[in-house]
Order: structure tokens, then sequence, then C-alpha cells
């Protein structure tokens, strides 16, 4: 079955004799009753039995975990609260003090702070790598206590692309648990457990869900005992995803291949047209032929994905006037939505990064990180173009040329940190 049908018939429970609803019933409920103490107490043995307390299952948690395993082809999937929750939860289960991790250099920043405070607080090790050879792993987990490769399937922001078939296949080799996050690419574009992952983990809250109402995360694995082995931690954690989320999360599912299609189209677009712009000196986009990881990006995608970042020649302060200066688009954080979202991110989503890990990561002062949302691509880039063509006007907000209602509202000032 093809990945867009079953992102349409999602897993859901009999509902009563010979028959069951077309959309996956809300259960909002904390707990629930049993007629014995010993069924009680065998509900509680795993991840898979009859609902007890929330915390530990739900019907509606349970169909969503069981459609992203559908969706990623893993064994079973375990829903959280958040992407770092899930991010969160499976580092906690899997690492020990003493532990090495090798992680990719442009990893998100909150993963990166998670990595940051497990080093600091129990001696965990952690290497970081380019992500484009897996030379590099072999050399680094050379040590004994290797325990862990951290991936991300594109790069945020700048659109990276690791050698997931090289890297996942020398982890394996060597014995290391492999975690790649995939919510940049979506199931659509990648499912790195085809290529080897261990555990693949999302921000639900991003293109999954898709409509910005969403907070939400998940790991999927390919092997249901590592999956039974992450759960106790994670019900321990009480990062546990909430019903209505997941609710939600369900409702954005079917429509996801379409919306993908849209977001990687209008992003593509956007990055060719940015790209012959005197004011943008470098445009990332992981299907353009100058990406430094452009022939991985070919082998391991099915398109470029939504996100792109683009350089201004003006340095921070023309990313500033750009990202105050757009109408249509939006200055929010978050990715993945229906709407255009633009960020800078030294100032925001890897805010956590010092200089020398910013440079790392291939974060400049005047990167702007643009999620393409599914609105026309002839409106998106005249919103482009005239918040490059008067970025000395930014700050003042001119009403001329607005049509829409909103034009009048005051928008507070923002100021980059």
């Amino acid at each position: 079955m093809e990945l867009g049908t079953r992102a349409v018939h999602v897993f859901n429970e009999p509902f009563g004799e010979g028959s069951w609803p077309l959309s996956v019933p809300l259960v909002q409920s904390s707990a629930f009753a049993f007629d014995s103490a010993a069924e009680l107490a065998d509900a509680m043995a795993g991840p898979d039995g009859r609902y007890v307390y929330g915390r530990r299952g739900n019907p509606t948690v349970r169909a969503l975990e069981q459609t992203l395993a559908a969706l990623e082809g893993g064994e079973g999937a375990i829903a959280f609260a958040s992407g770092m929750g899930a991010i969160s939860g499976v580092l906690l289960a899997l690492l020990r003090p003493g532990d090495r991790v090798v992680a990719q250099s442009c990893l998100y920043g909150g993963t990166h702070a998670v990595l940051t405070d497990l080093a600091e607080r129990y001696g965990i090790e952690v290497v970081r790598i380019s992500g484009d050879d897996p030379a590099e792993l072999e050399a680094a987990a050379v040590h004994p206590a290797t325990r862990l490769l951290v991936l991300e399937t594109i790069a945020n922001p700048t659109g990276r692309v690791p050698d997931l078939p090289g890297l996942l296949a020398a982890a394996r080799a060597l014995g290391v648990t492999s975690l790649v996050d995939n919510s940049l690419a979506s199931p659509v574009l990648c499912r790195p457990l085809e290529l080897g992952a261990d555990v693949v983990v999302h921000s639900t809250t991003k293109y999954l869900s898709g409509h910005s109402d969403v907070l939400g995360g998940a790991a999927v694995f390919a092997d249901g005992a590592l999956r039974r082995r992450v759960w106790p931690r994670t019900v321990e954690l009480g990062a546990c995803a909430d019903p209505f989320a997941a609710w939600l999360t369900l409702r954005g599912l079917p429509t996801l291949p379409l919306r993908m299609r849209e977001h990687c189209a209008n992003a593509a677009a956007l990055a060719e047209r940015l790209a012959a712009r005197p004011e943008v000196t470098a445009v990332h986009h992981p299907w353009r032929p100058d990406h430094p990881t452009y022939d991985t990006a070919r082998k391991v995608l099915a398109a470029g994905g939504g996100l792109l970042s683009f350089e201004l020649a003006g340095g921070r302060e023309a990313g500033r006037a750009f990202i105050e200066r757009v109408r249509l688009a939006k200055l929010a954080l978050s990715l993945g939505g229906v709407e255009t979202l633009v960020a800078h991110p030294a100032s925001t989503s890897h805010r956590e990064l010092d200089a020398g890990a910013l440079r790392a990561a291939g974060i400049v002062p005047g990167l702007v990180r643009m999620s393409a949302g599914i609105e026309d691509v002839e409106d998106l880039w005249s919103d482009v173009e005239q918040a490059l063509s008067r970025p000395e006007q930014a700050l003042s907000r001119p009403e001329q040329g607005l049509s829409r209602p909103e034009q009048a509202l005051p928008r507070p000032e923002r100021a980059l940190s």
C-alpha cells in the first residue's frame, strides 16, 4: 500500500458490533475502570495492553502511534507531548553516565541543548561530526562507550542532508544505535528506518499535523524490543501525548502527501528566484545544485522539502529588516504549517548555541529561515520581493499597497537579541 493511501486510512479500533467510525474518536479520559485487580495489574505490564491510565496509553493516542509506525515502516511508536519530549525521552532511556554520543554538528538548537546538558550533568561525551562521511563515525566510534548516533534528515535551517545510507550502515556494523530526526522531511520525503535507522523522531507539531494548532512529538522504532525498552522510561518522564493533540494530528495526516507536494514546490520556486536577487548572497535548499549536500539529498529525499534559508548581504540588520517587512508571510517560530513563516535562527531556534557552535552549524548573522506554506507562489514571491526591495522602511511599516483588513492594525516592534 502506498504512503498516500496509508495516510488516509489511519488505524482505528472497532466501535460496537461490526462497525467503526470513519474518523478516530477522541477519548478524553484520564483513567479506565476494570472489573478485577488481576486484570488491572496485567494491563500495566507493557505498552500494548488494555488502557489503564492516560500516561500509559489511550485509544486515540494509540491510533496515532500505530498510524505513524505504518507511515515510517516501523514496528511501533510512542507519542509524546512535544518533539523535544520525544528526543529527551529516547536519550534519557538509552544513555547512561559515561556513554559517548556521536552527533551531527548542525542539529536543531533544542537537541544541541539537551546533549550539552547531559554532558554537563552526567558526563556523557558528545562528539560532533559533519555527517558527510561514514569514516567520521568510524573514527569517533572506536571508543568502547559509544552508544548512540544522532542525525537529522534535513538540518534546520541550512538544509544539509547527511549521508544517511552510509552512516546508518556504519552504525549498524559498529553496534551503535541510531536516532534520526525526520521532522523536516516527513515520511513523504524520506523513511530513515528503511535506510537502517533504529529510531526516528518527529515533532508532530510540524508537517505531520500541518496546521499550527498542535504541540506533539513521536518516536518510531524499527524493533519492538527497543520500543519496549524505551517505553517505561517515557512513562516515568511523564511527557505523554494529550489525546486531543493526538486527535488533531490524526485529522491532519490524510492530507500530508498533498501538503508536502505544495510545500516542496513553493520552496523550490522561492529558492530559485531568491538566488537571482542582488541582495541575497547565498541560498540554502537541499535540491539546489549549488548546495553542498545536493548529491546526497537527491539520493535520500523524494523532494527538496519545504524549508529554505538565505543570507542577506546587509547581515543582521538586513535580516531584521526583511523579517519585519514581510506581510503575507508571518514572523513566528515553528514551521511546517500551511502558512509561510520567517524567522531569524541565530536569535530564536538556535539561540542556545554559542558563536562557535553557530559557525559549525553554518548559521551566519544575516541568515533568514523561511518555511514555505501552501499559498499561491506568485503571492508569496510578491511579498518576498517587496520585503527585499525596501528593507530600509521595515521598521516604519507603511500601509500603502495593502488591501487586507489587518493592514491598519499596529504591530509591535521586534528586536533580535
